[in-house]
């Protein structure tokens, strides 16, 4: 079996082994392994191919993974508008029950319904805000 064979299995297992665990580190190590693969192809031999999928796999970790993983998650300072506020608390003004209900989020007066529509939520109590739905805040307590 030739040499770039045998690498492309390797990066289709750590590929696998890449959405099983989704650490976002097997998956640059698989492209490490399509490196070496194209290094065989072009006829190099085992020593060269196994220093390029070292070095591809190295490069790929230390430069590539750190921004992958500062773009997977936002930060809640930069989510805006109706987003910014799911998770914020609010005060209870008026009944707020499955139909209607009124909630101060932020400073703000917000129509609300309670997100359990079996819940009922009497004014003055603290409420957390599970979602926006147009203009009215869907809560829970």
């Amino acid at each position: 079996m030739p040499d770039w064979v045998i690498w492309l299995i390797v990066a289709a297992a750590l590929a696998v082994g890449e959405v099983a665990s989704l650490g976002l580190v097997l998956g640059f190590v698989a492209v490490g392994a399509v490196i070496a693969a194209s290094v065989a192809l072009a006829g190099a031999g085992v020593v060269l191919q196994l220093v390029a999928f070292i070095v591809g796999a190295v490069a790929l970790l230390g430069l590539l993974r750190p921004v992958a993983t500062r773009h997977l998650h936002t930060p809640r300072a930069l989510r805006t508008g109706a987003a910014a506020l799911v998770g914020a608390p609010a005060l209870v003004l008026e009944r707020v029950d499955a139909h209607s209900g009124r909630v101060k989020i932020g400073g703000e007066v917000w129509s609300a319904r309670s997100y359990d529509e079996a819940q009922v939520i009497e004014p003055g109590a603290t409420v957390e805000v599970f979602e926006i739905k147009g203009a009215t805040a869907l809560v829970y307590q």
